[in-house]
């Protein structure tokens, strides 16, 4: 019993600030949870259910009715599976979430754009498919057809491994586990050459795609060059969010896809631009 309750203690040392002394001497109050749920989000711009019941101590129930009254306040807002800053799209660099945050961000519009995509393919085709959650569903959405596709993606590689039947390449390199990508400089050239790329964003602005990882940027890089066409998967708020570096122009896209959200002033900054713009439409849900 004593080696339990002292394996239990070890467990609340992440606890940021002064949640350990709560945890040791009972459960928190609710000020004191939101206290700490707005502690964590600063550090990490996302937070699962899962992971603010593991560090809290708390239960799912009680996690849920905290990010519900929360969400009231506009400090934080409600996400599919979890919580973020009402705010994270403000700073004038907005640093990168992980794969496993991102892929549980605006999910029905990323399943309608993914959707969309898979339109643009057809049996017999070679593409690239990048790191990124939209790309990540839509060439899920492949993995059965008869298709050659080559990512940087370690968990879509993996994913199509366990799952697929189309033939896999995988861009080697060493992991970058943040985002998920595989890329080494100076690493072998990869022999492979598509009709298109299929790529996502960290964000857009006039200047083209943003990304605040220099390993993504490295990256798309070197796969575009393989590419005769590029096609941007990107959901709108993609639109608000800026990072610090260019890792592709406009002038390179041929094609981008995003939901309906997007703004009249970022689809004329697009078509100004020469690019097709394709408008995704998401199924209505019911009150």
């Amino acid at each position: 019993m004593e080696a339990k309750t002292s394996q239990a203690l070890d467990t609340v040392v992440t606890l940021p600030g002064s949640a350990q002394k709560y945890a040791r001497n009972g459960k928190m109050n609710e000020s004191e949870r939101w206290e700490k749920i707005v502690g964590i989000l600063n550090k990490r711009q996302f937070a699962t259910v899962k992971d603010l019941t593991e560090i809290l101590g708390a239960s799912p129930a009680t996690i849920r009715r905290d990010i519900a009254k929360l969400h009231e306040t506009g400090e934080v807002r409600k996400v599919f599976g979890g919580i973020a800053l009402a705010n994270d799209a403000g700073p004038e660099h907005t640093p990168a979430k992980p794969f496993e945050a991102n892929r549980l961000i605006h999910i029905d519009q990323k399943e309608a754009i993914a959707a969309e995509a898979e339109k643009l393919c057809k049996d017999g085709d070679s593409i690239i498919v990048l790191g990124g959650t939209s790309c990540f569903l839509f060439a899920q959405r492949l993995a059965k057809r008869s298709v050659k596709i080559c990512t940087n993606s370690m968990p879509l590689a993996a994913s199509l491994f366990e799952q697929g039947a189309c033939y896999l390449t995988v861009a080697g390199g060493e992991l970058h586990r943040e985002p998920g990508i595989l890329y080494s400089p100076g690493g072998p050239e990869l022999n492979f050459y598509a009709s298109r790329l299929f790529i996502g964003a960290q964000g857009i602005n006039g200047g083209g795609l943003l990304e605040s990882h220099p390993g993504v940027v490295k990256a798309v890089d070197n796969l575009q060059k393989h590419a005769d066409e590029v096609v941007v998967l990107a959901d709108s708020s993609k639109f608000s969010i800026k990072a610090r570096h260019i890792s592709l122009p406009l002038s390179r896209i041929s094609t981008l896809i995003t939901d309906e959200g997007i703004s009249s002033e970022d689809f004329t900054m697009l078509k100004s631009a020469g690019v097709d713009v394709v408008i995704a439409s998401t199924p209505k849900q019911d009150d």
